[in-house]
């Protein structure tokens, strides 16, 4: 599939009166930073690790070619038009050339920018308008997300699911409705229905006190990998609070332009886990992970929040960091596993954080972590890309779910709920599926000294009973 590619006009000669305010594509004031586009010297190094530039070989659907047009649209040579903000909706935000670029763009930033000016200045249509505002109305909520995977539970425990799957109604429906009905997640009523609890100690005295992130999909969805990640802390020495008050960190309103609401999130959040007495803020979501981690950088120009921002920002850690600082548990049992580790752009891009899962998993005594092929590149989820671009979207999912077939394991590991989703739905589920997990099921199983083989059956068993996207 291949994208409409903008015009780009030659720019302007010396002397060139420099367009009008109203003229230009964003607010006075507004929009990507002119130093950071500066930044960037066009040298392609980001090129083979873009996910859309491999699909289409378009330079406007590279990060230089849209950060070209972020500095064209600044300087009001370029519309704000549907045409130039598909480029740039058409990125993923997973900040791979961001890890490749030799001269250290910010391109996280310049998106982020961009896409909150195009959220603010640019007019939808009406049916996208509409789906993007439905899409916001439930996922940041915990509470509505949980009563929309209910029906989801019963329709595929019901047998309703892997049915429609097998029809002709099925390959009938509208693609985006169809993408909507495949990410649908696989998951039980017990993962609904378990919490976090608010408070656990170690049997011994804690070796660190930790705040806890739990999400909204995470919360809502993945209840259960939140009580496993609260179990394996305590078996590490941490005592955990996890206030139930929390809501939604902003990540993914963020991630998609719009800023306004995902500060006010962010400022609740800060507010109820900004606690002097932890020494860790710790999340289990890679793309809540970065967002925290970049509150100092959402604050900076804020007199009243940017130093408290700052310092909840600097004890913000991903599990696997305080893991792997901490020694190993002696109670961990063997699991006979070959792990593929895919890592969440979110984690291994944006924050940098790639040895550190690998060596959870390897201290788990049978355990072996598998490399895929293309590691770098997305699984196609990216937030709620792929509710939004179910086409390429679908692609990379195909991809990656090729990449992981291909070192045969016996289980996938990810550590990030989105990642979770589209890897599954990706990976098929007929015949032998290849299960997925987030790395602290794995970790807590062994904790608990699970048969492996019944740990696989169970999550293997649950997504037959989904039956195979058409």
């Amino acid at each position: 599939m291949s994208l409409p590619t903008t015009h780009i006009p030659p720019r302007p000669s010396a002397g060139h009166p420099k367009p009008e305010a109203a003229d230009r594509a964003f607010a006075p004031g507004e929009g990507p930073e002119r130093l950071l586009l500066d930044d960037c010297v066009h040298c392609g190094f980001c090129l083979p690790t873009c996910p859309t530039y491999v699909l289409w070989g378009e330079e406007m659907d590279s990060p230089r070619g849209r950060i070209l047009l972020m500095d064209l649209a600044e300087q009001g040579e370029v519309a704000l038009d549907a045409t130039t903000v598909r480029h740039w909706d058409s990125c993923l935000g997973c900040m791979a050339c961001v890890t490749a670029c030799p001269s250290a763009v910010k391109y996280d930033r310049l998106i982020e920018e961009t896409r909150a000016q195009v959220e603010e200045r640019f007019e939808r249509e009406g049916s996208d308008r509409l789906f993007r505002n439905a899409i916001f109305s439930v996922l940041p909520y915990h509470r509505r997300m949980t009563a929309v995977a209910a029906p989801l539970v019963a329709y595929r425990a019901s047998g309703a699911q892997r049915l429609l799957r097998r029809s002709a109604l099925y390959r009938a429906l509208p693609a985006r409705l169809r993408n909507l009905e495949a990410l649908s997640p696989v998951v039980t009523w017990a993962a609904l229905r378990e919490q976090a609890p608010e408070h656990a100690a170690p049997a011994t005295t804690p070796k660190l006190k930790v705040a806890m992130l739990t999400g909204c999909v995470q919360r809502a969805i993945f209840g259960d990998v939140n009580a496993a990640t609260v179990r394996v802390l305590t078996a590490y020495g941490c005592e955990v609070v996890a206030p139930r008050e929390q809501a939604c960190c902003g990540a993914l309103e963020l991630h998609a332009g719009r800023a306004p609401s995902a500060t006010t999130r962010a400022q609740a959040l800060i507010d109820v886990l900004d606690d002097p007495t932890v020494d860790y803020v710790v999340v289990n979501s890679a793309g809540c992970g970065s967002t925290l981690k970049e509150y100092g950088a959402l604050f900076e120009a804020d007199a009243q929040w940017a130093d408290r921002a700052a310092v909840f920002a600097a004890k913000v850690r991903d599990v696997h960091e305080v893991l792997a600082e901490l020694d190993a548990p002696a109670t961990l049992r063997p699991l006979e596993l070959d792990v593929a580790y895919h890592d969440a752009c979110h984690l291994a891009h944006a924050q940098g954080v790639t040895a550190e899962p690998r060596a959870v998993l390897a201290s788990i005594p049978g355990v072996v972590v598998r490399e895929i092929p293309e590691a770098a590149i997305c699984c196609g989820s990216a937030g709620v890309y792929n509710l939004l671009n179910p086409e390429p979207a679908a692609e990379l999912g195909r991809r990656k779910a090729a990449n992981v077939r291909s070192v045969a394991p016996d289980a996938l590991a990810a550590a990030n709920p989105g990642c979770l989703l589209q890897i599954s739905a990706n990976l098929g589920a007929e015949g032998d599926p290849i299960p997925t997990f987030h790395p602290i099921e794995l970790v807590d199983a062994s904790l608990r000294g699970e048969d492996v083989r019944t740990v696989l059956d169970r999550r293997r068993k649950l997504l037959r009973s989904a039956g195979s996207p058409s």
